[in-house]
């Protein structure tokens, strides 16, 4: 059973303001509104289809008579997008009435509420507050539309000016770099210092010219005491190894960077 509109209450008579606010609302006429008082007798189920109602108006009494059950099967009965509407009667002195009403529809499940409040004479306020059931159902799915912004687009003239990129070298970017002329350092089998050494031969040359010892007696060190790579205290006076770190025999003598600053 299908039905343009729906008023409902737990009173024993529905007002013909209502049943017009209702009509308004659904953009229907009086006549095609059904009505229900005493619902409460039905025991909480509306004598109507899932989605069969195009619009429902609940008439209460209080805030405490729109049930959980009852905003319940206002939604089963009510088409996706339909509109449900709450009026309430409350004293004027009552705060914000509606604010427990629209709490009670959006725990339906109702989007889109809208409150009004309307004071008479005799200190009685009349709430109405209007909601929408959501055009979705539950369990349904839909894509997420993702916006893209489309790239700006370039045109390329092709008698447009390029840049040569040789024309941003200069000609000393176009010079053959010079390699740096190797010294008399390392010409020959004895490898001695030039005469602008810059490699340290020529620093290494006047420590063994300091300690009048020939190139062999540093790179090649021999003892005739087997006592002379175990440091001075075990040297002789006349050893020319002496003032020297130790150094095994055959191994080539460290010499320290600091050696030629001593001073003598």
């Amino acid at each position: 059973m299908a039905v343009a509109a729906l008023a409902v209450t737990d009173e024993v008579a529905l007002p013909i303001r209502a049943v017009g606010d209702l009509a308004a609302a659904a953009d229907v006429s009086r006549e095609e509104v059904a009505v229900i008082t005493q619902c409460a007798a039905l025991g909480g189920k509306l004598p109507f289809d899932d989605g069969s109602v195009g619009a429902v108006l609940a008439v209460i009494k209080n805030v405490e008579s729109l049930r959980e059950q009852l905003v319940a099967e206002i939604n089963r009965v009510l088409k996706a997008g339909g509109r449900v509407l709450v009026q309430s009667s409350a004293p004027s002195s009552s705060q914000k009435p509606n604010t427990d009403i629209e709490r009670k529809l959006l725990m339906g499940g109702f989007v889109e509420l809208q409150a009004s409040t309307a004071s008479s004479q005799d200190t009685v306020q009349s709430v109405t507050v209007k909601a929408k059931k959501a055009s979705w159902s539950v369990g349904s799915s839909f894509p997420l539309k993702k916006a893209t912004k489309a790239l700006p687009k370039i045109q390329i003239d092709d008698d447009s000016d390029l840049i040569d990129e040789d024309s941003l070298l200069t000609e000393e970017d176009l010079k053959k770099p010079q390699l740096p002329v190797v010294g008399d350092c390392e010409v020959g089998a004895t490898r001695k210092a030039c005469k602008n050494c810059s490699c340290g031969r020529a620093e290494a040359e006047a420590k063994v010219e300091k300690l009048e010892l020939t190139a062999e007696q540093i790179n090649n060190p021999q003892s005739a005491c087997g006592s002379c790579g175990l440091g001075d205290a075990f040297r002789c006076g006349t050893c020319p190894y002496r003032g020297l770190p130790p150094f095994k025999p055959g191994e080539k003598v460290s010499l320290s960077g600091n050696f030629l600053a001593a001073d003598i």
